[in-house]
Parts: structure tokens; sequence; C-alpha cells
């Protein structure tokens, strides 16, 4: 899996509608940039996944999936031991589906769906059976709620450097005017460069950027508490409520249910 470049091998053969793959990742590993001449829905039911497409990273853990359409230059990373799970749609197929990168919350069904089309291995369109599954795939996908666990870089050089500073956790009890001012810009020229290259605002940036992290460490077994500490929110409830404005549930809800699923 170290290879680069336009990838066609995994794509569906003449006959077949959706191709699948099923692949274990130790931790730490890195998939290189690549695309596919497919649509992809990538899943996995164990593990997380951060996913960087140019200027954007997703991470996607078990209740999420992510849309890759065809032709996406893409790279992963598995912060952890991961068990992936994905589709390869043939191209056409869900033309209702975002022609861009998108995160999707995954159903109990959806869940069961992909875990089932891998078993099968390939979806043959004159196969009854094979027709019903693709069919329920994409009504499932198609419905999807979309899930805002992204951030997208901007890449002006004074920017990226209070980006990077927030990734670092290097902002820790600094203003954002004093990150501008380090950075050699103000505040009205940073928020303008946000809003311009990444198309939010720098405190709506840094809530998704915080939410992401969240994830990742809950994921890997953290306390609620301990954090909503990590991420910079000095009062657990704050977090709390930020965690189920965007998600609709609480991290502690949400993580049980990650377990129930595994």
């Amino acid at each position: 899996m170290r290879q680069t470049g336009f990838l066609t091998q995994y794509d569906p053969k003449p006959g077949v509608s959706i191709a699948t793959l099923a692949y274990e990742y130790p931790p730490d590993y890195h998939v290189p940039k690549h695309s596919h001449g497919s649509d992809q829905v990538i899943y996995a039911i164990r593990g997380v996944m951060q996913v960087t497409s140019g200027q954007s990273s997703w991470l996607i853990p078990p209740h999420f999936a992510i849309w890759i359409p065809a032709r996406s230059m893409h790279k992963i990373r598995m912060p952890g031991a991961v068990s992936m799970r994905t589709l390869y749609l043939r191209r056409g197929l869900a033309p209702r589906l975002p022609r861009r990168c998108a995160v999707l919350q995954v159903s109990p069904l959806l869940r069961e769906l992909i875990v089932e089309a891998v078993r099968i291995g390939q979806l043959r369109r004159r196969n009854p059976l094979h027709s019903a599954l693709r069919d329920l795939i994409l009504a499932e996908l198609e419905h999807a709620s979309p899930v805002p666990s992204f951030v997208t870089l901007p890449e002006d050089r004074r920017a990226l450097a209070i980006v990077q500073a927030v990734m670092a956790n290097r902002d820790a009890g600094a203003s954002f005017q004093a990150l501008c001012h380090k950075a050699g810009a103000s505040v009205r020229t940073i928020q303008r460069i946000f809003r311009r290259e990444v198309g939010l605002s720098f405190e709506s940036w840094r809530r998704q950027f915080r939410l992401m992290k969240a994830i990742e460490l809950l994921v890997s077994g953290a306390a609620v508490k301990q954090v909503a500490f990590q991420i910079g929110y000095r009062q657990p409830s704050a977090f709390v409520e930020m965690f189920r404005r965007t998600l609709g549930t609480t991290p502690k809800a949400w993580v049980s249910a990650l377990k129930k699923a595994e």
C-alpha cells in the first residue's frame, strides 16, 4: 500500500459497480499522496484516520466516513492501529454526492452495509442481490449528515504561523491579538486572510481544529475533563457545549456509542 500517484488497480472492473478493499494498518502508518479513477468511501471500523487533500485535513473516527471524489489527490495518516474498509464506486454512480471531499456520519445501517459489501468483495451490476445492496449504500450515503471535522490551512505565511502555533499548542494563554502581533500582522489583516483563504473566521477555524483534536483524544481513551483542558478550554462545560452543538451529543455519550459499535 505504499504506491503513489494515480492508482487504478482498485477501481471497479467491467461489470462491477462497487469494488472494495479491507486493510489492517499498524500505528503511525502513512499512505503517501495518491488518487484513484473511482469515487471512494473510506471507513475505519476501528481506529482513527487523518486524511489530507490539498490544504484541508480531516480526522475520521469510526462513527464517520470520508467521501473522496475520483482523481482527488489525498494522503492518509494512522495515529494508531486502523481497520480500514474502502468502497470504490464507479464514476457516475453517485451523482448526488459532492464533487469535493466530505466527512459523513455513518449510521448503524450504513456501517453494516459497508461491512457486508467488503465481505462480498465486488458488487456486480447484473446480480440482483448486489444491485439491492448497492442501491441501499447509495441511499444511505446521500442521506448521511455532513460533519465539520476538518480544518483547512491558509497559504499566507503570517496566518500559517498562527495556525501552526495553535496546532502545536503554543497558543495557550495567548490572545488572538498577541498571536497576530507575533506573526507581524494586524487582527483585521489576519481575519481577512482567514475568510479569503479558509472561508472561516479565526475563531471558527480554531473551534473546528479543537473538535478534531478532541475526537482524536477521546478515541485514545482520554477523560472528557482532560481533553477539555488539553485543547484549550478553561471550563469543561464550555467544551461539552461546543461538542454537543457540533455533533448533536455530549462527548461522554459519543464515546459510549462508539464503544457499543465496536
